[in-house]
């Protein structure tokens, strides 16, 4: 299988690759790949997309940091690189950003619901998968939605990483506050993605709880 694409199968997403760090076989979606640029200098391929050979690092900062610290990409690529003091901090903008993007894709595809009356509407049914409320929310009506999502047949896990700005423009619309992802082959790819920024910030502010599962998920 060509090294530079990405997982597209059961099998591909779920193959294992070599830790250059830990120098052991980790799942494939646990992992960020990176290659060595034209100039030399370690870039992030979070997409899995760019040419050249991959070296792979587990997908949290400590990782990414020690991996920078004990010079593991040189080593791997058995060539002098230059890794980035922020590459770390790279990679999370480069998962945010796939992130959000994801959830545009969702929208285009009619899986995304958004606005409290519609998401707690839809929460009822429970095949929202994920409760995605605006970091900036106002307190009251968070704490409706999260009891809704609560008592929810099957309570949703709960992203609460980025503010009404931010899913506005990932989003195409303006104050979004509320929204729901449906379950399905999307939110499933989806959440790979969401789990691997897990490893650089938290999903949701630590006082916020849905239904007891406050979602910080751990690669």
């Amino acid at each position: 299988m060509n090294d530079q694409t990405a997982p597209k199968t059961h099998a591909e997403a779920t193959r294992a690759r070599k830790d250059i760090v830990l120098g052991e076989a980790v799942d494939e979606p646990r992992l960020v790949r990176f290659v060595a640029g034209p100039d030399g200098v370690v870039v992030p391929d979070v997409a899995r997309k760019l040419p050249g050979r991959g070296m792979w690092v587990a997908a949290d900062r400590e990782s990414i940091a020690a991996a920078v610290k004990k010079n593991a990409f040189s080593r791997s690529a058995k060539t002098k690189l230059s890794a980035p003091a922020d590459l770390a901090d790279q990679v999370e903008q480069l998962l945010a950003r796939r992130v959000l993007d994801g959830l545009g894709l969702a929208r285009k595809a009619g899986t995304i619901i958004s606005g409290f009356e519609k998401v707690v509407a839809a929460l009822g049914t429970g095949k929202v998968a994920w409760l995605i409320e605006a970091s900036d929310s106002a307190e009251d009506g968070r704490r409706k939605i999260l009891s809704a999502a609560r008592k929810a047949a099957r309570p949703p896990r709960l992203l609460g990483a980025f503010t009404s700005d931010e899913l506005g423009l990932a989003l195409g619309g303006e104050n979004v506050i509320h929204t729901a992802l449906l379950a399905g082959p999307g939110s499933d790819r989806w959440t790979l993605d969401v789990e691997r920024l897990s490893g650089f910030r938290p999903l949701s502010p630590p006082e916020w709880t849905a239904g007891g599962r406050e979602d910080d998920p751990k690669p």
